[in-house]
């Protein structure tokens, strides 16, 4: 009788291979995509591997740690779960399970507005506190009530996503049709029925559509529908004045996700946020607009140490989190790399990405002659001339 033995699993490609097997096409294409031509979704990662790392040799490697803080709260790793929406179609109950696996492995776990599973399903399925995300609307009582139900469950910050007053146009999802439940039509159905593990897991959870918008949000006529939906509810007049009117209504600490310029990372300052995300919404949005990581030089330069800056987009593989930390970044924030583990084994394979960024990011950092993140620094790379500052002005 042949021994059956299981894939081995050593980085995020291997869950990548597994999700897109197990995944429908509409929820896979939801996360691997970006807008337009996707050149900004494809630097994003490419521009991180144009950083080397500064190989050192006989330095001492005992006693390793990558325990670090995030806004104040002790990490494991200054690694944070990214608010994902549609992230209960990925896996049923996605969200419960991504919260579950970042508490056990001891980093923030952030919940988006356009989650399936609610702020209140989540904090019933866990005992600490995780970060809400919240999108800037016109509807200020549907905001205040956002913010209190977050109050309500312990919720230890908000991130407001300020890069997303409309909705940039990714072509995948309008060709799939990407609702939530998936409408039944005859490519969907198709698809679908090649993913029966994925499909019994479903029938067997209740939620399977917008948790924290169905029954809360009025006027909203269509709630199945991303797009709808930010048509109607998004607020396209936007302005800094607002968002600091949703920080007073907040009142607690707040992350400002979306910084991808300099001034507005002041700007930011200027209206007492407690970190920024420097962020082009994993390619998403602005097609053409440059990386993340190459953003970040100039943000820090304008802004030091006088607020903490995290960033994300990109972000694949531990090396690409020492990197991040080596520029300057505080925290940073990974999406896809634990979708990918969500989608291909549940809260297992949450727990899976967890480990292969933890074990790539304590390895790398060793033989870089390093023993704690927090002492990483741009001493740790080798960064090609002209990085970043052909971008600048």
């Amino acid at each position: 009788m042949p021994i059956i033995t299981k894939p081995v699993i050593t980085n995020i490609d291997d869950l990548k291979k597994r999700y897109a097997r197990r995944v429908p096409r509409m929820f896979y294409d939801y996360a691997e995509t970006g807008s337009w031509t996707e050149q900004t979704f494809r630097d994003n990662t490419a521009d991180f591997d144009q950083i080397r790392l500064r190989q050192r040799v006989a330095m001492d490697m005992a006693g390793r740690s990558t325990a670090s803080t995030m806004i104040g709260e002790s990490v494991s790793m200054p690694v944070a779960l990214s608010p994902i929406g549609l992230t209960g179609m990925q896996s049923a109950d996605g969200e419960i399970k991504a919260a579950r696996a970042a508490e056990a492995f001891g980093v923030p776990y952030t919940l988006s507005t356009m989650s399936i599973c609610s702020i209140e399903d989540v904090a019933s399925a866990t005992t600490k506190p995780f970060w809400f995300q919240v999108y800037t609307l016109k509807d200020d009582d549907f905001m205040q009530r956002l913010f209190d139900r977050a109050k309500a469950a312990n919720c230890s910050a908000v991130v407001i996503t300020v890069d997303l007053q409309i909705l940039g146009q990714r072509h995948k999802d309008l060709k799939n049709g990407l609702s939530a439940p998936p409408k039944l039509t005859v490519k969907s159905i198709a698809n679908m029925a090649t993913k029966i593990p994925w499909g019994l897991e479903m029938l067997r959870t209740p939620r399977r559509s917008f948790g924290n918008i169905v029954g809360h949000a009025k006027g909203v006529t269509d709630p199945s529908s991303l797009s709808s939906w930010t048509a109607e509810a998004f607020d396209p007049s936007l302005n800094w004045e607002r968002i600091a009117q949703f920080r007073k209504m907040w009142g607690g600490k707040v992350i400002l996700k979306g910084i991808l310029d300099a001034e507005d990372a002041k700007m930011a300052l200027n209206v007492g946020a407690d970190a920024i995300v420097v962020s082009n919404h994993g390619g998403r949005q602005l097609d053409g607009a440059i990386s993340s990581i190459t953003a970040l030089p100039s943000i820090l330069d304008a802004v030091g140490d006088k607020i903490e800056v995290h960033i994300d987009s990109g972000i694949r593989s531990g090396q690409h989190v020492l990197k991040a930390l080596a520029m300057g970044a505080k925290g940073t924030h990974i999406g896809r790399a634990y979708v990918y583990g969500l989608g291909a084994m549940g809260q297992e394979g949450v727990t899976k990405s967890l480990e292969v960024i933890h074990k790539e990011l304590d390895l790398s950092m060793a033989l870089c002659g390093e023993t704690s993140v927090t002492d990483l620094g741009k001493h740790n790379l080798l960064i090609p001339k002209n990085f970043a500052n052909e971008w600048q002005d």
